[in-house]
């Protein structure tokens, strides 16, 4: 919880200097977003989901996020893995959602 305040506290910090209508390139986040049949997927929404995710998750893990976009048992069967590399990418993932979450609304 208080990673994720302040995570949220740093992109409050910063979303002035880096919102943007649209991005010059658009991140897997994003990409993913816009691509999906969501009613909610618009450029605004997934920009700031996408800027969520540049602050918690690695390239690569965003890379993995994405693909949930198009199938989402994927992420429940990362979730319900005993991997260890998929029990940590899903500590990173939920931390992403709640900063996402909270700043995007």
């Amino acid at each position: 919880m208080k990673k994720s305040l302040m995570a949220f506290a740093t992109i409050a910090a910063t979303a002035t200097a880096t919102l943007s209508p649209m991005s010059a390139s658009a991140g897997a986040i994003e990409r993913a977003c816009l691509a999906s049949d969501r009613a909610a997927n618009n450029r605004s929404l997934c920009g700031c989901i996408q800027q969520a995710a540049d602050l918690t998750l690695s390239n690569k893990d965003q890379r993995q996020a994405a693909k949930f976009f198009k199938n989402p048992q994927k992420a429940q069967d990362i979730r319900q893995s005993d991997n260890a590399s998929h029990e940590a990418f899903w500590k990173r993932y939920k931390t992403f959602g709640e900063t996402a979450a909270q700043y995007c609304g």
